[in-house]
């Protein structure tokens, strides 16, 4: 029997690729995002549903995923992939943009799973992935409010996956590294107080050498390889590190003392300051 993957934040990056990729491999995908109207390629793609979801509308995420059980005849897997980074210098935020960011890239994913449970218990199976990043494991600065969000993510799922395994459904957390997509543009949310002067320099460095990173990542492509993979393989495995970089950095992170390790970033992002 033919399975089905229902993905969020599907419009670009990885959410994209990786329905690609499902559709390529025969699965039926439910892709979610905000503005379905605006989408010109996926629909014409096999086994493609599009479904209009915003992560933080509670009642629409219940809805999506009752829809898709309909068309589909069920789920097997979810991904929580939608999620965009709030960057900059704490102090500069507001109330509201840190709330923003947790309601998406936590709460959003919370409440798709306990949306999602109860059709996986009662057919006794199921996988959970949720794209959690290499930054819910190590840290950069000025990421201090969207690592948050992805330690958080890492905590919740290996602690979910305690409660869910004696009931046959999976949880995988997917770890990319810097990854080519528009996470250094568009879909950033930079704080930003004209009143506040003191960081400037070295805000203004590290944003440079870390956008430097991302122009030279892998396409997000590689990251749906490892979604295929966690998705197919039967492992309980829990985490997933998808490039070389992200599993030597994750690696580095576990054996060095943390001055160590910080010394390596440091020399990374605050070069020229």
């Amino acid at each position: 029997m033919k399975k089905t993957i229902l993905i969020t934040g599907a419009s670009s990056g990885i959410g994209k690729s990786t329905v690609k990729l499902f559709s390529q491999k025969g699965w039926n995908v439910a892709a979610t995002l905000r503005n379905p109207d605006e989408e010109t390629q996926m629909q014409n793609w096999t086994n493609v549903k599009l479904y209009r979801l915003d992560v933080t509308n509670e009642s629409e995420i219940k809805a999506t995923v009752e829809t898709a059980i309909n068309d589909f005849g069920g789920i097997d897997v979810i991904c929580n992939n939608a999620g965009y980074s709030a960057t900059g210098i704490f102090e500069k935020s507001t109330s509201e943009q840190v709330k923003r960011q947790f309601e998406t890239n936590v709460f959003g994913c919370m409440n798709l799973i306990r949306a999602v449970l109860p059709h996986f218990r009662g057919k006794r199976s199921g996988t959970i992935i949720n794209i959690t990043s290499m930054g819910g494991l190590i840290t950069f600065p000025i990421y201090s409010v969207y690592h948050g969000t992805k330690w958080a993510m890492e905590g919740f799922s290996e602690s979910l996956a305690y409660e869910l395994r004696p009931l046959g459904i999976e949880v995988k957390c997917i770890e990319p590294g810097a990854i080519k997509t528009d996470f250094y543009s568009r879909s950033q949310d930079l704080f930003k107080n004209g009143e506040i002067v003191d960081y400037d320099k070295y805000e203004k460095t590290v944003l440079a050498n870390i956008r430097k990173e991302g122009e030279k990542a892998p396409e997000p492509g590689i990251v749906a390889k490892v979604i295929y993979n966690a998705a197919t393989n039967r492992s309980s495995k829990l985490r997933y590190p998808v490039s070389l970089q992200s599993a030597m950095l994750l690696t580095l992170r576990k054996i060095l003392p943390l001055n160590a390790f910080s010394a390596i970033v440091r020399k990374v992002v605050e070069k020229g300051f």
